[in-house]
């Protein structure tokens, strides 16, 4: 369906990525999941195409294009695989990290091989005593001559072990400074002195989640991203733009569902009739499909408003904590509809309810986004006690 927000040419870059996604993404999407394993090569076909972080500047392989270009991608390849889509997304909101706050010469050694797939990188701030509470951080970073020491540990972080490089976050300052002693690193993940683990998600398997360890790692201090001591409070806009992308990738395969069932319900029968005969089927879906568009709406326009370099930190949070929600209970309905077909494992509905479930959580809970909602409208109000 056509929005406001839809011109020509985001027109042409979303028949491009939907190609791409119903051609080469689809076919593998459980047997990637089943199996565990992230597919690189398809992600070096998609940089190929232009398709990843397309909003970054030609110089390092992207296109200058408004940031609803990777909204679009995102959406379109989550329809296909709700977990490749998440590589899009790590790309967008790493290479807008490295593109304002690395050195000059660290982002033209990294982004490159970002936006042509060549590699991953994985961004690291929850740790085991801290997810929600995102500044209460135990992770040390020390500055010794040219380098900086790291220990500690970082956990539940996506492609953690695939990724070249993670956008770290750790501690410089006095436990007590809270946001203010944090600052931000570029670590490779070769480097001496890194262990990884994987967990045993129910979802999103290929592109895998688990802990990172560092011990004594000694990076170079160039990789220092931003300033030191200011890199959470620097770093964490973009997050914005990841929290908008979330809502069209949720959408995307909350979408696809729901296409499938449309169809679905007009020819398989009961009683004498197709299913679409019941209002107690088409009504329930008329309702998601209603709720939908007007959460596809809301976070094309978080990113509309990015692209005019205009507030959007509140809508961006509406973006993250209710089309995961909404995701979750459309392609339930659809789980259901489908009956026991749809319960099996050869149908990708229970899979895709698996892989949006870890939305609801990832990327921060829908009360710390209704928090940041509450916190934009009225401000410290909200922390009085």
């Amino acid at each position: 369906m056509r929005t406001i927000f839809d011109t020509e040419e985001l027109d042409q870059i979303r028949d491009l990525a939907r190609k791409f996604a119903r051609e080469r993404v689809a076919p593998g999407y459980l047997g990637r999941e089943k199996a565990g394993r992230f597919d690189m090569s398809l992600l070096r076909e998609m940089g190929e195409l232009g398709l990843i972080a397309p909003e970054l500047p030609e110089e390092f392989g992207g296109m200058g294009a408004a940031f609803l270009y990777s909204g679009v991608i995102v959406e379109e390849i989550a329809r296909a695989d709700f977990t490749f889509g998440y590589a899009s997304l790590l790309a967008s909101l790493n290479g807008q990290i490295l593109r304002r706050f690395a050195r000059p010469e660290v982002a033209r050694e990294w982004l490159p091989g970002l936006t042509a797939g060549e590699h991953m990188l994985a961004i690291a701030l929850t740790e085991p005593k801290g997810g929600s509470d995102a500044a209460n951080l135990g992770l040390r970073m020390e500055r010794d001559g040219d380098h900086y020491i790291i220990n500690g540990e970082k956990t539940s972080i996506s492609a953690n072990q695939i990724a070249k490089g993670v956008v770290t976050f750790a501690r410089t300052g006095k436990p007590e400074d809270r946001a203010r002693g944090v600052s931000a690193l570029l670590i490779p993940l070769d480097l001496p002195g890194i262990s990884t683990s994987k967990f045993a998600n129910c979802g999103q398997n290929s592109v895998g989640h688990g802990s990172i360890w560092f011990d004594n790692v000694r990076v170079p201090a160039e990789y220092l991203l931003g300033e030191e001591g200011k890199g959470f409070a620097q770093v964490m806009h973009g997050f914005d733009f990841s929290r908008s992308l979330i809502g069209l990738q949720c959408i995307g395969t909350a979408r696809q569902s729901l296409d499938e069932t449309w169809a679905y319900i007009t020819e398989r029968e009961a009683f004498g009739k197709p299913l679409a005969a019941f209002q107690g089927v088409t009504h329930q879906l008329a309702d998601f499909d209603t709720k939908l568009e007007a959460a596809r709406l809301m976070s094309m326009n978080a990113l509309w408003l990015k692209d005019q370099g205009l507030p959007h930190t509140a809508e961006a949070a509406m973006t993250k904590w209710w089309p995961p929600l909404l995701a979750y209970e459309a392609i339930h309905a659809c789980l259901l509809i489908h009956g026991h077909a749809g319960y099996s494992e050869d149908f990708p509905f229970q899979q895709r309810l698996r892989d949006v479930l870890g939305l609801q959580i990832g990327d921060g809970t829908a009360h710390i986004m209704k928090n940041i909602i509450a916190r934009e409208r009225a401000g410290k109000a909200t922390s009085a006690a």
